[in-house]
């Protein structure tokens, strides 16, 4: 595709282009896109003279506004400086493995192995696991990132075939028609990012092992907030937030997973479990590892931080997310307005009657004081345009309650599919 001859304004190229119409139209036109944050208060944002509630981050623990987290930076960057930029292969700075060690012990994991992001894991590690001659069995509605990751493993030679969601009898089908001998790769969310339900893993797992493929798993949104389940658990969570293969019960036989602390930790990394075996071969064959600038000394030190102060609070803290996560789903489903999450995640997708404009829900949105993400066409199929709020530990009943009042504004204006 060539970028040129384009006017002055763009628009030729957008008109060109016409399946970001709408995505374009928002951000030039709408306040809930390419706003600039000026002030955060708790999970109060400030754009301009105007305050929102906000229920469009993603630090669902709230770690973000921990005081003895933030505390822990300035040590960290007097010992190492802002930022140690070795690339691990050549150095690691003493923090590194200590966070891969007791990243290991949380997760339960033979070994682990952390990167700067998830998007670095998924476009170096995908193509590295499928080979050039492999096969990567790709989930229908898997991120965009996993997505991006096996087509560049297509283009290194492998080749790549997508199963519906959520359905691993139809992979089943895949796997058993796929040529002897090749390596195969199962590329899936837990916790997904839209809708907030959590695939069977179990049931994946045992298809993905019937036929000797590696099952890799990225469970952004799930880790930190599922774990395993245990009878003294404060919530249906389950504890300490270690992610999806330990609360399906699992092990990590055939199974890689990929996690973040973007997420519920608030910090730039993110990390593998995974055999120790693989986790050596990485460090001589994934560029993120051999090329790239590590994380900052900052997100290493919110990491470490993060992580023992899950130890210490990190269940009740779970608890409090869960129940207010509850309060706006309750409230959803007592209304009889349609959510994909049939669960209890803090994930929380409403999807626009058909019809409706998200431009203007948008605008409705804002003038009430709520920010949310709002999901456009492309970034989701035009019949699951709306938006999405996800609650945090840090939003308060008050903040809540805002957010099902509008809700209900929405609904019994139209605005909002119903069940």
């Amino acid at each position: 595709m060539s970028l040129a001859p384009i006017s002055g304004d763009g628009l030729e190229f957008v008109q060109r282009e016409g399946r970001w119409a709408d995505l374009e139209r928002l951000r030039a036109g709408n306040p809930m896109y390419d706003a600039t944050i000026e002030e955060i208060k708790g999970r109060r944002i400030r754009v301009g003279d105007h305050w929102l509630a906000d229920f469009a981050s993603c630090n669902y623990l709230g770690f973000d506004l921990e005081p003895e987290i933030m505390d822990a930076i300035a040590p960290e960057v007097a010992r190492w400086g802002t930022h140690p930029s070795w690339s691990r292969l050549l150095g690691n700075p003493a923090i590194y493995p200590q966070i891969e060690e007791k990243l290991t012990a949380l997760l339960d994991a033979p070994d682990t192995l952390v990167f700067p992001t998830i998007t670095h894991i998924h476009m170096s590690v995908l193509p590295i696991l499928a080979g050039k001659d492999g096969y990567v069995f790709l989930d229908s509605q898997a991120h965009k990132t996993i997505y991006d990751g096996s087509m560049y493993a297509k283009g290194l030679g492998a080749t790549v075939q997508r199963f519906r969601a959520n359905d691993h009898e139809h992979l089943r089908e895949l796997l058993k028609a796929a040529p002897a001998g090749v390596q195969k790769i199962v590329a899936m969310d837990g916790v997904n990012s839209m809708t907030g339900n959590a695939p069977d893993i179990k049931a994946f797992a045992a298809v993905a092992r019937e036929y000797g493929a590696l099952l890799y798993v990225d469970d952004a949104h799930g880790f930190g907030v599922i774990g395993e389940r245990a009878a003294n658990e404060k919530s249906p969570y389950g504890v300490k937030g270690n992610a999806i293969v330990k609360y399906c019960g699992e092990t990590y036989d055939n199974i890689v997973l990929v996690g973040g602390f973007s997420k519920s930790y608030s910090s730039l990394l993110a990390f593998l479990a995974l055999p120790t075996w693989v986790k050596n071969h990485l460090k001589v064959s994934a560029p993120p590892y051999l090329y790239s600038g590590p994380a900052p000394t900052a997100s290493l030190a919110t990491v470490m931080a993060g992580m023992e102060l899950n130890d210490k609070r990190g269940d009740d803290i779970r608890a409090d997310l869960y129940r207010k996560s509850m309060k706006v789903l309750d409230h959803v489903r007592g209304l009889g307005v349609f959510t994909p999450n049939t669960g209890n995640t803090p994930v929380i997708e409403l999807p626009l009657a058909p019809g409706e404009d998200i431009d203007a829900v948008g605008k409705l949105l804002w003038d009430r004081g709520i920010y949310v993400t709002l999901a456009a066409y492309p970034l989701v199929p035009r019949d699951q345009v709306g938006f999405r709020a996800q609650v945090t530990a840090a939003n308060t009943d008050e903040e809540i309650d805002e957010l099902n009042a509008v809700i209900t504004e929405l609904h019994n204006a139209g605005k909002l599919r119903t069940c």
